[in-house]
């Protein structure tokens, strides 16, 4: 007689079940270890991470796999709109190749090319180029529900404060009130600890004639519009090409360099030599290999140009240096090197900054924060650029270290885990291809200052502990025998 079919998971509920298994064979999550701590009865959390894009993502499941459970995530985003993916990124697709592993922690299930495969195939698989963004939001809704993350979304930080040994965080929105912990990791992404970088020209400028490339832009507003886009980078091809594809009468792109950079040097070397050993480097080879991607500048997709050029109505305007702009009849005038031109609005995709003494929730801590500024850069090294002097200049576990020893020791449970880490780290907390490996990193540092801090209490585990292994029936006690034979 035929046996009836078993009725198996298939698809995406086959791809949870078989991660489930895998994280049970390599018994993950490991049991909790940090012993529970209260201050005057209020609770204390072992980590917040603030930030529940990709890296805090990353860094709130790795230290939940580690063992270390009393940890929560905030996001001033609501859910499913964390970090830039279905914001402000316009370009169409990642520019990062679909095979890279981002934050699956070294569990092939968890990959983005497991999910996708689970609910597509594998000829679909064989079919993509490269991943649509809106797709890759999808994943991290799905890695975040699988891993069933602690986020808690709306929910803004808006002042960071010593208080004891501990980290105060003054949070507002869904939650309100004061959280205590004792480590903070900042997973804020590009914007990293300062914002936007504004031009000087543009300060002082009415922003209903200009907006950075990372605000929430109506570009219906721009329709029959003409439109200047600063830079000649993959933000400034997305802001062009999005203005276009909405009715834009006409975009220029003004780019200050006489030629479009086309080599990404980057990816020519990238190995795992450079992610695990860049941050060992010395401080002048640092510098050097950031200084001079800076100087080569990484160009944009090869897809994000051929989207705005496509258009008749778009100009590529090289050596186009901006001297000033100034508001004149209802929109803006333009000095440059090559000439006045009249718009009727400006996309600034000028970057973000590093300089953390301007957010108000750092205010407690930006006097003490040590930067590349202060005595670790050095002249010998190269070009002192701002961007690079205002990088933190964080420890071997992405923390905070003191302007003067001694001035505000809490900076050293205080983690730097966004774009502003680069130069420290190399870029392990910020992009696609080697989040994985500075979760990694990141949570191995905080896994031992913990362990290091409660030592204590971790040895008095150790004395007390006191189940046997042995019940006393598992051999016979010979030396009362012994002792017999060597009567007689």
């Amino acid at each position: 007689m035929t046996q009836p079919a078993l009725s198996l998971p298939h698809g995406l509920a086959a791809l949870e079940a078989q991660l489930q298994q895998d994280l049970d064979f390599l018994e993950l999550p490991a049991k909790s270890w940090v012993p529970e701590q209260q201050h005057a009865g209020e609770p204390v959390r072992d980590v917040v991470v603030i930030g529940a894009g990709m890296c805090g993502l990353a860094a709130t499941a790795k230290l939940l796999l580690s063992g270390i459970s009393n940890v929560v995530a905030y996001d001033a985003a609501p859910a499913g709109l964390e970090g830039p993916w279905v914001t402000f990124a316009r370009m169409e697709t990642l520019r990062s190749p679909k095979t890279l592993h981002g934050p699956a922690l070294g569990l092939p299930q968890l990959t983005f090319r497991a999910w996708f495969t689970a609910q597509q195939g594998k000829e679909a698989w064989a079919l993509l180029d490269k991943i649509p963004k809106a797709m890759w939001m999808d994943y991290l809704v799905w890695y975040r529900k699988v891993l069933n993350l602690p986020v808690r979304n709306n929910v803004r930080i808006t002042a960071i404060n010593p208080y004891g040994n501990l980290i105060a965080l003054t949070v507002a929105g869904a939650e309100t009130g004061r959280v205590l912990t004792r480590r903070l990791v900042l997973a804020t992404g590009r914007s990293g600890l300062g914002g936007f970088a504004v031009p000087d020209f543009l300060q002082g400028i009415d922003q209903k004639f200009w907006a950075h490339s990372a605000d929430n832009i109506d570009f219906n507003a721009l329709k029959g519009k003409r439109v200047a886009v600063i830079g000649a980078g993959a933000s400034s091809m997305d802001n062009a090409a999005t203005a276009l594809e909405t009715g834009a009468g006409a975009v220029d792109l003004l780019i200050r360099r006489k030629e479009m950079p086309r080599i990404n040097k980057m990816t020519g070397i990238g190995s795992q030599g450079v992610v695990h050993g860049m941050h060992k480097l010395p401080d002048s080879w640092k510098w050097k290999f950031v200084d001079y991607t800076a100087a080569t500048q990484t160009p944009p997709p090869r897809s994000s140009t051929l989207r705005v050029s496509r258009h008749p109505d778009a100009r590529f305007l090289l050596d186009c240096g901006i001297v000033s702009v100034s508001e004149e009849a209802g929109g803006l005038k333009i000095a440059t090197t090559q000439g006045c031109f009249r718009y009727d609005f400006l996309i600034a995709a000028t970057g973000f900054a590093n300089d953390f003494s301007g957010r108000p929730e750092f205010a407690a801590l930006a006097p003490y924060i040590k930067s590349w500024a202060d005595e670790r850069y050095q002249p010998e090294m190269g070009a002192p650029r701002q961007n690079m002097l205002e990088a933190p200049d964080l420890g071997p576990d992405f923390e905070f270290q003191e302007r003067e020893p001694g001035s505000c020791p809490l900076l050293a449970h205080i983690h730097c885990f966004n774009d502003a880490a680069m130069l420290s780290h190399g870029k392990v907390s910020g992009d696609i291809p080697a989040v994985s490996a500075g979760a990694d990193r990141l949570v191995r540092g905080i896994a031992a200052s913990l362990f290091a801090e409660d030592v204590e209490s971790h040895f008095a585990s150790l004395v007390a502990y006191s189940t046997p292994e042995l019940q006393g029936d598992e051999w016979v006690d010979s030396t009362p025998l012994l002792k017999q034979e060597n009567a007689l």
